[in-house]
This record gives structure tokens, sequence and C-alpha cells, in this order.
């Protein structure tokens, strides 16, 4: 073992590649901790940031042999770890309490993060949450934020009170309000473009 320990990263990828468990496990020791400690960074749960940084790892043994490193292993496994984090907000339904975390983490200038990915990750999130919105409430939504029509417009269109358009577009705003959090909605309502 202590021979694997003094290889460099692309030794311990060559060998990684052809299956070997102590190339894996040098580069798990190697890089573990500072990936633990990044992850606590986002999460702010150590048992999660724990499973996540294990999930990396495991996926990493799993697609050894498909796996292209463009830069460095590093930056591949720190990747890792925050498309894992995003990953979890969108399947756990846990977005206002993890998003704060992150706004926090990103707002101490700790974290590098690729905004393009964020992004389009907070924009799945908020199409999901468009869709669940009951069926008239959506459509009337949609038509405001989509289409850009006004109140009087979508009511003629629809055959509906303006009141009645008004009153759902606050409760749709509303109801995404609170399904996504402060941060998400503010994004939604400032940046999110249809």
């Amino acid at each position: 073992m202590l021979i694997y320990t003094k290889r460099s990263d692309e030794e311990l990828i060559v060998l990684l590649r052809e299956g070997d468990k102590i190339a894996f496990s040098t580069l798990y020791s190697r890089y573990k901790g500072l990936l633990y400690v990044y992850a606590c960074k986002i999460i702010k749960d150590f048992d999660l940031a724990e499973d996540l940084v294990q999930e990396v790892f495991i996926s990493v043994w799993d697609k050894r042999d498909a796996i292209n490193f463009k830069t460095s292993i590093s930056s591949y496994l720190y990747a890792a770890v925050r498309y894992r984090f995003f990953d979890l907000i969108d399947k756990q339904k846990v977005k206002s309490d993890y998003v704060q975390s992150f706004q926090l983490f990103l707002d101490q200038g700790e974290f590098l993060t690729d905004n393009y990915i964020a992004e389009k990750e907070l924009a799945k999130i908020i199409e999901n949450e468009i869709a669940r919105l009951p069926i008239k409430m959506r459509e009337i939504f949609e038509l405001s934020r989509k289409l850009n029509l006004k109140n009087k417009q979508i009511a003629e269109h629809l055959g509906i009170s303006e009141k009645t358009v008004k009153n759902q577009i606050s409760l749709a705003m509303k109801v995404l309000r609170d399904k996504l959090g402060v941060l998400g909605f503010l994004y939604f309502y400032y940046f999110f473009k249809y």
C-alpha cells in the first residue's frame, strides 16, 4: 500500500481503470476527507455529507472504465459532489433548507460553481413546481407568464372575470413561493425566462 500512496493521481487513475482496488482505495483515502469537508459546507448535515461522498466514490468505481477526467480527478470529484447535491435537492424536495444553506455558502465566497448548471437545476425545479399547480391555475399562470398576456386578455380568452384571473395568479405565486422557498422564488421572479 505504501508504494501506492507515492503514486500520482494520474498513475492511480490508469490502475483504477484496470480495476485495481488498491488504487481506488488510495484515491479514496486521499480525497474522502477533503470532499467530506466540502460537502459539509454545502449541506450543513454531517450524515448527508458523508452519504454524498460515499455515493460519489461508488459511482467512480462503478464507472471507472468509462469516466473521462478532462482536468484532474480532484476537479471531477468536487464537481461530482456538487451535482449530487443538486440531485438531492431535486429528489428529496428539501429545497428551501438546502438552497438557503447553499446561498449562505455562496455568499461567503468559498464556493466556485458553474452558474449555468445551478440555474438549469433550479429552472428544472421551478418547472416541476409549476407543473404541479392545479390545471386551471396553471393555465392562467402560464398565459400570464409565458405569453405575457394582460389579466383582461386572459379573462376574455378563458371567459372568466379579471378578478378570477388576478386571484389565480396571486394564488399561484403564493404556492410557488411556499414550495420554492424565498431564494428559489426570488430567482424565479427576477430571472426565470420562459
